[in-house]
């Protein structure tokens, strides 16, 4: 069989791109935040069991849908597999277990403000790592998603552990995106999703194994929950994602995260019934705005797309 390379990452910051990237990168927030009622149906199931079996449940889709792609034209270099290593490690293994450390010793409305502060971390820290000036536009767009999202979810208090694994979670978060920026171009969205929860299925296995807490076969309930988030937010979400991350750089796509407490917000009015209070509406609005004032100028030049190497042509 010919063997090919993923095709190079379409240059962010052109309006043939800026489109279906933000479309994408909006679908997979959407997804997130809809998530929230959906994990509270798995709060009495041991979290490392379970999340080894919600990635290997994803690994097992996207694993065949990686082979698909074709050969790459050579092995995985050794960066490559410590970036995947550690994107396993923070943005899924370590975000995971934060998050629950953190949920236990502080309100839920701390931890999603803190979490929520991840567009100004990525309107930060992605220019700088590609070695460019962060842009005002943006991190005034980023700012504006903080508020929004901060009224949006709400205020509370909570212990410093609980702030301190708040902090991380935020880190890891910054890191699931950032990690992949490098290996985009190569690997393509499909297989940096694929090894990333392959490799993930390990870290939480080995934990619950040293876990205390024996696994149980899931309840109908459960199991439900479990395939939503192994399919659509794992394998969708994820896919979603990476894509847009071919197309927008860091700091743009990170806006979106501001979708995630509205979501969560208006799915659970939905499902109770309930209405939206002034300043959930309120930070909604500043997240509206924050999104149409973010989308950067077209530029020539791509941060990340990958430049042709001579030694590996393509066939």
């Amino acid at each position: 069989m010919p063997t090919t390379t993923a095709p190079a990452a379409t240059p962010p910051h052109t309006a043939s791109s800026r489109l279906p990237g933000s479309l994408q990168a909006a679908a997979a927030m959407t997804l997130l935040g809809c998530s929230t009622g959906v994990t509270a149906a798995l709060s009495s199931y041991p979290l490392a069991a379970g999340q080894a079996l919600r990635y290997a449940l994803a690994a097992a889709v996207l694993l065949p849908l990686a082979r698909r792609q074709g050969r790459l034209t050579r092995r995985l270099t050794a960066r490559e597999l410590a970036l995947l290593l550690a994107l396993a490690a923070t943005g899924l293994f370590a975000f995971n277990l934060l998050m629950v450390t953190a949920l236990r010793h502080t309100d839920p409305a701390v931890v999603g403000s803190i979490v929520g502060c991840t567009p100004l971390l990525l309107g930060v820290l992605g220019p700088l790592l590609a070695r460019r000036r962060p842009a005002a536009r943006l991190l005034a767009a980023a700012a504006l998603v903080v508020v929004g999202a901060a009224l949006t979810q709400g205020f509370g208090s909570g212990d410093t552990l609980g702030l301190l694994c708040a902090t991380g979670t935020l880190l890891c978060e910054a890191a699931f995106s950032l990690l992949a920026v490098p290996l985009l171009p190569r690997l393509g969205p499909v297989r940096v999703s694929a090894y990333t929860v392959a490799l993930a299925v390990p870290l939480f296995a080995a934990t619950a194994a040293l876990s205390p807490t024996s696994p149980r076969p899931p309840t109908g309930t459960e199991l439900l929950a479990f395939l939503y988030l192994s399919l659509l937010m794992t394998c969708v979400a994820f896919l979603l994602w990476y894509s847009a991350l071919t197309r927008l750089t860091p700091e743009h796509a990170g806006l979106f995260g501001g979708l995630i407490p509205l979501t969560a917000t208006l799915s659970g009015a939905v499902l109770t019934a309930t209405a939206p209070t002034p300043l959930q509406l309120l930070g909604a609005t500043l997240v509206t705005a924050a999104l149409l004032l973010g989308p950067p100028r077209p530029t020539k030049h791509s941060p990340t797309t990958e430049h042709p190497d001579p030694k590996h042509p393509t066939p």
